[in-house]
């Protein structure tokens, strides 16, 4: 099931942004200003996050095109050294800096914002894997499996979606209203439940969470709406188990 409502996940920051990579010698730097002050800042100085978390950058101005590449230069990492990634703009006003790999787990990431320091720890690797065709869910900690879980996926009408992603929230309970991805409540189709452990991994409304209702489908048929359902029990031992910025990937 799905919910448009977002939770926001942020730290405030007056702070402005570094480039990405130095010059080539004998290369003139390039110019790296942004006129636009940073408001918000990802993750949180001092912070533990999940192994996924990327660094995202808040500006409290509209970025023009033009202007996207000088912003992009302007976020480096120093830590762990030569990393690689690619930006990806969230909005006019968002930026994050997403690394090819996951950053290694029990380490401190750090980068500078404007010559100021940026410093955030990661904790476990704590990997989550839905299997659609599998109906199953399992759960790592640092390469160890600690539980797989019978669990059921979005249904033909409804699928969810492939892919890697990151916990953004946790939420408990959370209202889903299937109005909010355009199903009104008087539709076969229709719902309005509160929901607990739910853990979110898109902003479009797509939970890991618990589903009593589902229970005798999860491990043998996808029903959902495009979560991934879980039983209370199993839910509630991942809701505890998982942080933000903790990766979430979704086979097949």
């Amino acid at each position: 099931m799905r919910r448009a409502v977002r939770s926001a996940l942020v730290l405030m920051a007056t702070l402005t942004l570094l480039p990405l990579a130095a010059p080539a010698v004998g290369v003139a730097a390039v110019t790296t200003a942004v006129s636009a002050p940073v408001v918000d800042v990802q993750p949180p100085a001092g912070s533990t996050v999940g192994v996924a978390h990327p660094v995202i950058v808040s500006y409290g101005e509209p970025i023009p095109a033009t202007s996207r590449a000088a912003a992009e230069r302007s976020i480096k990492i120093t830590a762990p050294a030569d990393v690689t990634g690619h930006f990806e703009w969230l909005d006019d006003y968002t930026v994050q800096f997403v690394p090819d790999e996951y950053w290694p787990a029990h380490s401190q990431i750090s980068a500078t914002v404007d010559n100021v320091p940026l410093n955030f720890n990661t904790g476990a690797a704590v990997l989550g894997v839905a299997s659609i065709s599998g109906y199953s869910f399992t759960v790592s900690v640092d390469g160890v499996t600690q539980r797989r879980m019978p669990a059921s996926m979005g249904k033909a009408k409804f699928p969810t979606p492939q892919g890697s992603f990151t916990v953004l929230g946790k939420e408990n309970p959370v209202v889903m209203d299937s109005r909010t991805i355009g199903i009104p409540l008087s539709d076969p189709e229709g719902y309005k439940l509160t929901v607990n452990y739910a853990v979110r991994i898109t902003w479009g409304g797509v939970y890991v969470h618990s589903a009593p209702w589902s229970t005798g489908s999860q491990g043998y048929a996808n029903v959902s709406h495009g979560c991934i359902n879980l039983s209370p029990d199993n839910a509630a031992w991942y809701y505890n188990m998982v942080g933000i910025g903790d990766p979430v990937q979704v086979k097949a």
